[in-house]
């Protein structure tokens, strides 16, 4: 029964598998060969161990995890099926380097290890279990943010510190939201916060806010000289929030249950071209006109050329662009 895959984070969901021989394996043949492994705990170099299971049967859903759960397997495999389904039928990429092949996923990094990362040297994503080894850092806007870091790194080469930094973060955050609202799952249901599923605070809120960054207590809602001295996921605020506002625009307003109301430097009102554009135009920015030392000066004109060539120069689209970096005091 394909729907005996029970996810953490995203309820009961459909996974490639393969048989080899008696065993299956968390291995989708159908994307690019994408493999699950399981650390056990470890926070060496190596794979892992591929997941393998008897009776095609995987997870629980349960909350809790020991080093040999399958749950957070599920949530990774799905996290990266849904990405690669997300970057094909939206950009019509296949893979993170455009070449057919995929990455692979490692689960149970390390002991209630907080985090999770991708890396270019293995061409792997790989999930700490969270606080208290409850919380595994495998939910889908997670993962598809740090794949999308493998994109970045394979397209514009953002470089990790100043101003190319932030945005490098802001485009994990952007594609990674996107995946989540792909998804169209009833479990995690898409929308602007980004973490809010992995509850990393303690307190059930999410890492960041694209509608008004500032809420965190850390980022910056727009743009300014000193923007370039902050930690990068902080240098992010400007250009998530410039991605809010040109997919959904300013203003109060309540999005799949959840509550926004983003402000705007010059008191402009700003309004949405819709999230499909947005991600279209601030993709091929990104592949085409973003090179690894953009600033936001440069993403601003990047983004113009981009939605220039998407629907011409004095489209809706085009000006709308203008509006929202203008928003966030760019331009």
């Amino acid at each position: 029964d394909v729907y005996k895959r029970q996810s953490q984070y995203s309820g009961t969901v459909t996974l490639g598998t393969y048989l080899s021989g008696s065993t299956y394996q968390l291995y989708d043949t159908a994307r690019g060969g994408h493999k699950t492994y399981n650390k056990a705990r470890s926070t060496s170099s190596s794979a892992g161990t591929l997941f393998t299971d008897a009776d095609d049967k995987w997870g629980t859903g349960s909350t809790t995890t020991s080093s040999t759960s399958q749950t957070p397997a599920v949530d990774a495999a799905y996290g990266a099926q849904t990405t690669w389904d997300f970057y094909k039928n939206t950009f019509g990429r296949s893979g993170i380097k455009n070449d057919g092949k995929a990455a692979y996923s490692r689960v149970h990094y390390g002991n209630a290890y907080v985090n999770a990362f991708w890396d270019d040297s293995c061409f792997c994503m790989t999930y700490g279990d969270g606080e208290g080894n409850t919380k595994p850092l495998t939910s889908l806007d997670v993962a598809g943010h740090e794949m999308t870091h493998g994109v970045t790194s394979n397209t514009a080469g953002l470089n990790y510190s100043g101003e190319s930094g932030g945005l490098n973060e802001a485009t994990s955050d952007i594609f990674g939201t996107a995946v989540e609202f792909y998804a169209a799952n009833s479990s995690d249901v898409g929308d602007y916060l980004i973490g809010e599923k992995i509850d990393i605070n303690g307190d059930g809120s999410p890492l960041r806010y694209m509608d008004q960054p500032s809420k965190d207590g850390s980022s910056a809602n727009y743009w300014s000289s000193t923007l370039k001295n902050l930690d990068v996921h902080y240098s992010s605020g400007p250009a998530n929030h410039f991605f809010y506002l040109l997919s959904e625009g300013s203003g109060a307003k309540t999005i799949n249950g959840v509550s926004y109301n983003s402000p705007t430097s010059n008191g402009s009102t700003v309004t949405g071209i819709g999230r499909a554009k947005a991600v279209q135009i601030w993709y091929k920015a990104l592949t085409e006109y973003f090179t690894s030392t953009t600033t936001y000066a440069g993403a601003r004109t990047g983004t113009l050329s981009a939605a220039a060539a998407l629907y011409g120069s004095t489209s809706t689209e085009y000006k709308a662009v203008a509006a929202a970096w203008s928003a966030v005091n760019v331009g």
